[in-house]
């Protein structure tokens, strides 16, 4: 199958997910055409209309290709009269009779390849719950492209065609483990639902998997067990960690138990390394 088949297959079962987590009862989604220049909604789920069927959006103009130009994740309560957003989109979102709708990049290795959206069909802020819904939905686009990537990459390399070797230690990395932590345990302070779930989703940027070995699939941590495995990764104490994260001690061990458990782990080293490999720690 192709690259371009496979990259569309994932945003089409991705559409499903994203509709599942956050009960949003449209979806739809497209891959950015070669040049990067617009995406292209290919896949729809839950539409009563073929309105948005092939629609092409520029980058930096409606939501999507503002989420496209800034690769992060926008939303809008009233797509019709947003002063957020361009608007040379309103015949087709207004002809499927969409209002709220948020638009999430898909990244893989800094480049945004494809964008899911999700839509209400009234005018009411998007909270948490789907925000982050949403953002897992693409994240899993992700990860499964950055493998197929990886997988494809010694065929790339026998061909001459370019690839990026991903160095996991050294002091960089280190640096790089530490602001993701410092990010993650930023996250919850945040009262805007839609800059929270921007933050974790440059969170997730920083523990997207490179070239390489293939990731393997891990388990769903929840995010204070990852917010305590990020600070463990950078080498710190419970007690560090729990005056980090605002936590007491024991609370922390109990995190960091939890998420030993779910990755098979016998050792916080261990732990840190199935993470690693499951693609959710840099």
């Amino acid at each position: 199958m192709a690259a371009e088949a496979v990259a569309t297959a994932e945003i089409r079962a991705a559409l499903n997910r994203l509709r599942h987590a956050t009960g949003l009862p449209v979806a739809f989604g497209g891959l950015v055409e070669p040049g990067g220049s617009r995406v292209r909604i290919s896949e729809l789920s839950g539409t009563e209309t073929a309105a948005l069927r092939s629609l092409a959006v520029t980058s930096g103009t409606g939501l999507g290709g503002k989420a496209v130009a800034l690769g992060r994740v926008c939303a809008v309560t009233d797509y019709s009269v947003s002063r957020r957003i361009s608007h040379e989109y309103d015949a087709p979102v207004t002809a499927e009779g969409l209002r709220s709708v948020l638009a999430v990049p898909v990244v893989v290795r800094r480049r945004v390849r494809g964008v899911l959206y999700g839509a209400l069909r009234t005018a009411q802020p998007l909270g948490d719950r789907v925000l982050g819904g949403a953002v897992a939905a693409a994240r899993e686009v992700e990860r499964a492209l950055a493998v197929r990537e990886a997988a494809d990459a010694p065929g790339r390399e026998a061909r001459g065609l370019p690839g990026v070797v991903r160095a996991e230690s050294g002091p960089g990395w280190e640096q790089v483990r530490e602001a993701h932590a410092a990010l993650r345990a930023l996250a919850p302070r945040m009262a805007d639902p839609g800059l929270r779930a921007e933050l974790l989703a440059a969170c997730d940027l920083l523990s997207a998997p490179g070239p390489g070995p293939d990731p393997v699939a891990g388990p769903l941590l929840a995010p204070r067990e990852l917010d305590v495995l990020a600070w463990v990764a950078t080498g710190a104490t419970n007690a560090a960690v729990a005056e980090r994260l605002g936590l007491g001690p024991e609370t922390v061990k109990g995190y960091l138990r939890s998420a030993m458990r779910k990755l098979g782990a016998h050792t916080r080293g261990e732990a840190v390394t199935a993470a690693r490999r499951a693609g959710v720690l840099p």
